[in-house]
């Protein structure tokens, strides 16, 4: 059983991975003016500057994740708190009613906020950075 459970947290790890440099991917190009829609008025930065730190961040923490297992506590810290830190972009958007990436509706909207928590969970259950036994 232990043998399954450490595969599928590998395989969860990779995932968030590839998830993560692909998402920091598209902050860099095709989709980056959709994710500067998603950056709140009140953050004192253009939103250009957000959305490409944000992108080098997300593809930096992908590459981790995918290339440094031995570093998969710290990484997955690090994931954690990088998603805990853009969700008020998230609040933003499902405040302001910002379309983008599709999410049209307040209903839309409200599940991406939801997603949000598993994102995190995801990144510590994934790295076994907060152990459970």
């Amino acid at each position: 059983m232990h043998s399954i459970s450490k595969t599928l947290r590998t395989v969860s790890r990779l995932a968030l991975g590839s998830l993560l440099l692909t998402a920091g991917i598209g902050h860099l190009g095709k989709k980056r003016q959709e994710f500067q829609a998603q950056v709140p008025d009140w953050v004192p930065l253009s939103k250009d500057t957000v959305v490409l730190a944000s992108g080098g961040v997300e593809v930096a923490l992908g590459t981790a994740l995918l290339a440094t297992p031995q570093q998969k506590v710290v990484v997955g810290r690090l994931a954690a708190l990088f998603f805990t830190l853009i969700f008020p972009g998230n609040i933003s958007q499902f405040a302001t009613k910002t379309s983008a990436f599709g999410l049209d509706t307040d209903r839309k909207r409200t599940i991406r906020l939801l997603f949000q928590p598993i994102l995190v969970l995801w990144a510590v259950w994934s790295t076994r950075s907060i152990r459970t036994q």
